[in-house]
Formats: C-alpha cells, sequence, structure tokens
C-alpha cells in the first residue's frame, strides 16, 4: 500500500476508460495505477499493486486470459475483478476471477473493492 493506501490497478485498452476508472478509484480513497493494453503488450506502471481491475475485451493480439496470467505473474496477491459488459462472468475468466463487476456499475465496483480491500487487510497486504 502506498502511504497506506490500497493501490488498484487498471487494465484497458481504451485511454479514455482508463481516466475514467481512474477518477472512481480515486474517488473511492484508493492510488489508480493505470496500464494500457496496447498492441500485443501491456505497460503496466511502476510501484506495488493491491488489487487489479481489467476490461475483458483488450486487444486483438492480447486476450483477458493472457493479460490475466501476466497480472498473477507480476502480482500474485492481488486479487483481480474483471470489468465487461457482458451480463456474467466470462467462463475463460473464473479461474482468475475474484469478482466481476458490469461495466456501467461504479457503485458496484467501488463496493467490491471496498470488500477486497477489507479482506486483504485482514490477511496482510496483497502487493
Amino acid at each position: 500500500m502506498e502511504s497506506g493506501r490500497t493501490a488498484v490497478l487498471i487494465i484497458d485498452d481504451d485511454p479514455s476508460h482508463l481516466r475514467i476508472y481512474g477518477w472512481i478509484v480515486e474517488a473511492a480513497g484508493y492510488v489508480a495505477r493505470a496500464a494500457l493494453a496496447a498492441g500485443d503488450r501491456i505497460e503496466f506502471p511502476e510501484g506495488p499493486v493491491d488489487i487489479a481491475v481489467m476490461d475483458y475485451r483488450l486487444t486483438p493480439q492480447i486476450t483477458a486470459v493472457q493479460a490475466a496470467e501476466e497480472v498473477r505473474e507480476r502480482y500474485p496477491k492481488a486479487p483481480i475483478v474483471v470489468l465487461s459488459d457482458v451480463y456474467d462472468l466470462p467462463a475463460d475468466m473464473a479461474p482468475y476471477a475474484a469478482a466481476f463487476v458490469r461495466k456501467g456499475e461504479p457503485a458496484k465496483l467501488v463496493a467490491k473493492l471496498h470488500e477486497l480491500a477489507e479482506r486483504a487487510g485482514a490477511t496482510g497486504s496483497a502487493a
């Protein structure tokens, strides 16, 4: 955690979505760390990560499963929240996801971040 605040990694292929979700995360009291998925790579930021939030649909070259595997490799203790405009958690993401939130539901995203941060605080930092 940075200065006692939970760091939330946000992965998306749309810079405007990164900004929007960054504002939501920051307004909820967390540190937002944006990671742009571009082409065949994800530009991961420096610093610790306690929770990861990722879009399900990334670039044609990067699947959500590939991104989740990279998150697990870099931040093995960070739970992953999958964001998507579908109604249920996609089956291929079930082994990776700690939670699923539909896009356009910021209150549910914040509630899920609070729940995951509280759970991590009870067992130690997820970074």
